[in-house]
């Protein structure tokens, strides 16, 4: 059970894709743990300039996006949409 402390904007509908669904089964990680991560504003492994995007984001509406590693070495991305319709666990190749 994944628990949500604090939402610092809106997810819309949460969904992936089937690549990601596989690096995630294959690490034995639930797609909810990385998306908790992301609304709470631990955006993995961004650099300073996209962690500051993503900051402004929150405020303005923009895009906001994450990247983690999981434990095989898949980078995953979560995306949520500007108008904050749906947020998306991908592998960057999906993109």
């Amino acid at each position: 059970m994944v628990v949500l402390n604090k939402m610092l904007f809106k997810l819309g509908r949460v969904v992936a894709t089937p690549a990601a669904l596989a690096a995630l089964e294959a690490a034995g990680v639930g797609a909810m743990s990385l998306v908790c991560r992301h609304v709470a504003g631990d955006f993995g492994e961004v650099d300073a300039h996209d962690r500051r995007a993503n900051e402004d984001a929150i405020r303005t509406g923009e895009r906001i996006l994450s990247s983690y590693t999981l434990t095989s070495g898949e980078k995953l991305w979560v995306i949520t949409e500007a108008d904050r319709s749906s947020t998306c666990v991908l592998c960057p190749d999906d993109y």
